[in-house]
């Protein structure tokens, strides 16, 4: 039952769309309606020619040419209203596609980064990709034979009733009999079609994850456990895909059976009429023919619909996963009266925050901190402590469960997410390039830079010496997945970013961990003049980086335990001067 529902509500859904291209739908009915019509009239040209020829002597052959020679041009005629056919259910088909596949990646825009962190990437690529596909398979055999075979169904019983009502009645009792065979199996096969969806997404998912990561695979020498976990992955697919397609390869023979029996009944039925044995009109040699011709048209697409059918319980099974994401919640919209934030001063409060991402686990507790306008602080701590954490919430990634967190004495809730984010500058860890040139990764933070302000910006964060070696210099076109830059290369960049956005606040995350010690101290250099006049959230591990902040702020456990400068933390002799002399021990930096 909940199949049902599911089905009956991912078709509301796509006719929906369907719904937007309503004059080539129109036009998609009409050209069917014609090309039936006039397949039908053949077999009546055809047996009016065979009438002629069973006259014996005297046969107008001229008059048989000329029914053949109209039969043919009709053929040719039907030949090229399908092609007209065709080209308007693939567009129907591919704009219907395309519009999904906007929607849907238009959804993972909005999506709250709690989704984005709970569910594999490439199930997600699967819904994207996969399943959007196999939804356009199946509203192309929709349109392409669905149609014409209902529109062949009707116009072939209005033909038989009008050349013999007995045999007509014996086709449409018999009629019901395929239908309901095709109904029985169909009916078991939705759920077979959702879980060959789910195991191929699955199958995507444990791809995208080994070629993404296919370094710690190597190094690791993970190999033969990824082709191990693969060829599970395999297997599971090809039982699911097996039993899917087993079910559904059942209506069509079935169907087959059914439909020869109708034939055979046709066949027996038209030869005693036409010896006169069931009393009443006869019915003569070339209506026979037409009518056995009908017979087997009719009987035509209840094999094609079957296949249809099976097809559209496969599609209809993964346009249900992509609608699933496309009712997937959204961030938290915004407030009513929300404004935008403009010049922001930086004076930010913690006011009594907490948060976690489970229920089950809290993260960070009670926090209260007031941090005045241009100050630097630095976040430290061992892993897990809430670090990177603490900046989600800041950017809005997330929003606390209680408490406030206000930027210049305003609740960024109450600030659009886009004008807050606007007035933050962020380098992370990891960093991201988008697939264009060197030149536009920079501009992407001020997209109306000139080259001037790009370069001076290069040359500060030490970027520019590299990129005038690239083979385009700043036309060399990167991207996040392929080129020929190094981590560190691309961190520098990200740095370059920032430089020329020039905003209010600076989020440093980890922004110096891929650059070598001597380009470091370089680019710490250029964080000062950059982080000068302006508040700046640094988390770092190599305590080096940190020692001129104003304010260090040591976590652990999702709590503050110590606040202070460089100096006033040592001299407590605290959790931070057990950090701090642990890391002497390892950072070469400081011996």
């Amino acid at each position: 039952m909940k199949n049902k529902r599911i089905s009956l509500s991912s078709i509301k859904r796509v006719l929906g769309y369907i719904k937007r291209y309503r004059l080539l739908l129109i036009l998609s009915i009409l050209l069917a309606s014609a090309t039936v019509i006039l397949s039908l009239y053949i077999p009546i040209i055809i047996g009016q020619a065979i009438d002629l020829l069973a006259m014996g002597n005297g046969v107008p052959l001229a008059d048989v040419f000329s029914l053949l020679l109209r039969a043919a041009l009709i053929a040719l005629s039907v030949a090229l209203l399908e092609w007209v056919m065709n080209n308007v259910n693939n567009k129907i088909t591919y704009n219907v596609t395309r519009d999904v596949r906007n929607e849907a990646f238009d959804k993972i825009e909005k999506l709250p980064l709690s989704y984005i962190d709970t569910h594999s990437h490439g199930d997600i690529l699967s819904r994207l990709i996969s399943d959007i596909d196999q939804l356009a398979e199946g509203l192309l055999l929709g349109f392409t034979q669905f149609f014409t075979g209902i529109m062949t169904i009707l116009a072939t019983l209005v033909f038989m009733f009008s050349i013999n009502a007995k045999i007509a009645l014996v086709v449409v009792l018999l009629t019901p009999l395929s239908l309901f065979v095709a109904s029985f199996i169909s009916k078991s096969t939705h759920s077979l079609f959702k879980k060959q969806s789910e195991e191929r997404a699955n199958q995507t998912s444990i791809i995208n994850e080994n070629i993404g990561n296919m370094k710690v695979v190597k190094a690791f020498s993970h190999e033969d456990e990824a082709l191990d976990e693969f060829d599970e992955a395999n297997k599971r697919l090809v039982k699911a895909s097996l039993r899917a397609t087993f079910f559904s390869s059942l209506v069509n023979p079935t169907t087959r059976f059914v439909n020869a029996l109708v034939y055979a009944s046709v066949a027996l039925m038209g030869a005693l009429c036409a010896m006169g044995e069931l009393g009443g009109a006869t019915i003569g040699v070339g209506a026979l023919s037409c009518f056995l011709s009908y017979a087997n048209q009719y009987a035509k697409p209840f094999n094609e619909i079957s296949s249809v059918v099976t097809e559209l319980q496969n599609s209809l099974a993964c346009a249900n996963r992509v609608f699933e994401l496309i009712e997937s919640e959204n961030e938290p919209s915004e407030a009513e009266n929300a404004h935008v934030l403009t010049d922001a001063k930086g004076v930010v409060d913690f006011d009594n925050i907490s948060f976690s991402y489970t229920k089950e686990r809290e993260l960070i507790k009670n926090i209260n901190l007031h941090i005045e306008a241009g100050k630097h602080v630095a976040i430290v701590g061992p892993t897990g402590c809430g670090k990177t954490t603490l900046i989600n919430l800041l950017m809005r990634f997330y929003d606390v469960n209680s408490g406030s967190i206000l930027v210049d004495g305003t609740d960024i809730k109450d600030i659009t997410r886009h004008s807050l984010r606007k007035n933050y500058g962020m380098v992370l860890q990891d960093t991201w390039l988008q697939n264009a040139t060197v030149l536009d990764n920079i501009r992407m933070g001020k997209p109306n830079a000139s080259y001037d302000e790009v370069l001076e910006c290069a040359k500060a964060s030490y970027a520019h010496s590299f990129i005038k070696r690239l083979p385009n210099g700043y036309d060399t076109v990167v991207s996040n997945e392929s080129s020929p830059l190094s981590q560190g290369q691309r961190q520098l960049i990200s740095i370059s970013r920032i430089m020329l956005s020039l905003p209010p606040i600076l989020i440093l995350d980890e922004a110096t961990s891929s650059i070598d010690t001597r380009t470091e101290i370089k680019i710490q250099e250029a964080f000062a003049r950059l982080m000068k006049g302006r508040t700046s959230f640094i988390v770092a591990h190599r305590l080096s980086t940190i020692k001129d902040a104003d304010i260090i702020l040591v976590m652990k456990d999702g709590n503050i335990i110590e606040t202070g400068n460089h100096t006033e933390l040592l001299a407590r002799r605290g959790f931070y001067y057990e950090l701090y002399n642990s890391m002497l021990n390892t950072d070469e930096e400081l011996k």
